[in-house]
């Protein structure tokens, strides 16, 4: 199997820095290829791709736009999605050893609830079945259920469709370990080590009322790393 990895980050115009921190992590502790790809909405706005209504329930800019992965990866091989609020601090080819060609997309299976009714940002925390299980996706592309995450559908079918994983058969949905998308506040802390993917999903330590979280030192000497003068905002 190929084992270059194609990954697509959302990226988001209001925390670039997230992005950056996201994509420095995973880059500088993997051991195979990896082509990082942000996946900016103007860009597949400007490109007649996405043509979607404004959802003002939307809590980012790539709400919707990241079920575009496999159509940015010309519905070839394995590409992942993540949001850009993670920190890695693990080796992405691990994720290489769950590919099942049975299956059309691998994700940790959450069983979540937030605690909350309004993220850090002040954008409203909706609920809804399988949240956050679209936030770190790891697609076959070339798998018949996942070729028709074309543009079309994406742009009409609703958000709970899409972010259900709908457009998949239960038995083509597969499973990872919590360690690859563990939700700061939410999931337990590991008896030794570090997570491998720490998802700051309610709030980073880029917004400065968002300090105290766990893994947010790591998160803050990273960023330094990147931008020696970056604030949290």
């Amino acid at each position: 199997m190929e084992t270059k990895l194609n990954v697509f980050v959302g990226w988001d115009s209001r925390e670039p820095i997230a992005y950056d921190v996201a994509k420095k992590t995973l880059l500088e502790r993997a051991s195979v290829p990896v082509d990082v790809h942000p996946i900016k909405l103007d860009e597949l706005v400007e490109r007649g791709a996405y043509t979607r209504e404004v959802d003002p329930l939307a809590s980012t800019e790539f709400t919707y736009s990241r079920f575009f992965t496999p159509w940015l990866a010309d519905y070839k091989g394995w590409a992942l999605f993540c949001d850009c609020d993670f920190l890695f601090l693990d080796d992405v080819a691990k994720l290489l050893e769950y590919r099942d060609p049975s299956k059309a997309v691998i994700c940790v299976k959450h069983d979540y609830t937030p605690k909350a009714t309004v993220k850090m940002d002040g954008k409203v925390q909706t609920n809804y079945p399988r949240k956050n299980w679209s936030s770190f996706m790891l697609f076959n592309c070339e798998h018949p259920s996942t070729r028709q995450l074309t543009p079309e559908l994406i742009n009409r079918e609703s958000g709970a469709y899409l972010h259900r994983m709908q457009w998949a058969k239960d038995e083509e949905i597969g499973g990872l370990p919590e360690a690859w998308n563990w939700l700061e506040g939410w999931s337990e802390k590991p008896a030794e080590g570090t997570p491998s993917a720490v998802h700051f999903t309610n709030g980073g330590p880029w917004f400065k009322d968002w300090q105290d979280v766990d893994y947010g030192d790591l998160w803050k000497a990273e960023a330094s790393k990147v931008d020696p003068n970056w604030k949290p905002i």
